[in-house]
């Protein structure tokens, strides 16, 4: 079995390239290959002109990297963190201190920056992360899952850090479960499973890819589910899509506004209740169905046998002996 099998992928300088795909995808294993963490069996991986393989050293220094889960000394407050990460990259103990100090003001942390890491929040955490993956001021920054865990507001406020990373030219490549994040983020996507890139493009270009507007209905007795599904089915042309609690309906139509002024008619005539219905274009969502045959899973890490196992250990002793941040 191959983590990776035959991945190809190409991010452009100063762009933002997400990964999507499910658990054991290959995503982790893929920013482990491209921050020297574990060396692959066979194959190319460069960055800005340095090979990867043949010259880690020097791909290092130019790198920062934000892993699934924040890499933080608990003991120390937040700006000890930052501290100490400027003094492993050797930047002096004035430039370190300087360093953190700008970092502490980007990621709005200054009412904290004297606490210790222990009682600081998830969006916190990730955050001091994330200002520790940017010490080196790096051309690119590799994000495994950044929001993964933040409530809503600071995934809002995750985002637009990594918004103005990359309009100040940080190239960035970033692995998501969010299909919302892939889709207001980045400007190019590449859809891997089993190892490989499946599809690539942009937001727009994916969505377009598997064609067709959709009828989307939301029902408020989901005991009318059988009745609603049969409906679209005739004003439809594929099966409808159900979700979990047999409320919300969705099909795809070719000509839309005919379709669902058609199917409201008959949903009037048999006495059906509508919380709303309404058109829509496809989604990231209905991409990522169409390309693996199942739904993105939100759990946030790769999980899977012992294979997985030994190459997290591998990467974790890695990256005690060279000091990179994962």
């Amino acid at each position: 079995m191959h983590a990776l099998d035959g991945l190809d992928l190409d991010v452009p300088k100063g762009t933002v390239t997400a990964l999507l795909g499910p658990n054991g995808a290959g995503k982790t294993t893929t920013v482990k290959v491209l921050t020297t963490l574990i060396e692959p069996d066979d194959g190319v991986a460069v960055i800005d002109d340095i090979d990867v393989l043949k010259h880690p050293d020097r791909i290092r220094p130019i790198i920062g990297v934000s892993g699934q889960y924040a890499a933080v000394d608990e003991n120390l407050t937040g700006f000890e963190n930052l501290d100490m990460v400027g003094r492993l990259y050797h930047l002096g103990a004035k430039r370190s201190r300087a360093r953190a100090k700008e970092l502490i003001d980007l990621f709005d942390l200054r009412e904290a920056q004297n606490r210790p890491v222990k009682g600081f929040s998830g969006g916190m955490r990730r955050r001091i992360d994330l200002a520790g993956a940017l010490v080196t001021r790096p051309k690119v920054l590799f994000l495994d899952e950044p929001t993964t865990g933040l409530d809503p507001r600071g995934r809002l406020g995750m985002w637009d850090i990594i918004t103005t990373l990359a309009g100040e030219g940080t190239t960035v490549l970033l692995t998501t479960q969010y299909l919302e994040e892939a889709d207001q983020l980045a400007d190019s996507i590449s859809v891997i499973d089993d190892g490989k890139v499946i599809a690539k493009g942009t937001s727009d270009e994916l969505k377009a890819s598997i064609g067709g507007q959709r009828l989307e209905i939301n029902l408020v007795d989901s005991g009318d589910s059988e009745i609603a599904i049969a409906i679209l089915r005739r004003f439809g042309h594929s099966d409808p899509t159900v979700s979990a609690d047999g409320r919300q309906l969705t099909v795809k139509a070719e000509d839309a506004p005919v379709a669902l002024q058609a199917a409201l008619a008959e949903f009037s005539s048999r006495g059906i209740r509508l919380y709303d219905a309404g058109m829509r274009r496809p989604t990231l969502d209905d991409v990522f169905l169409r390309l693996t045959g199942h739904m993105a899973s939100e759990e946030g890490a790769e999980n899977g046998g012992s294979n997985k196992s030994s190459t997290a250990k591998k990467s974790k002793r890695a990256a005690r002996k060279d000091g990179t941040k994962a």
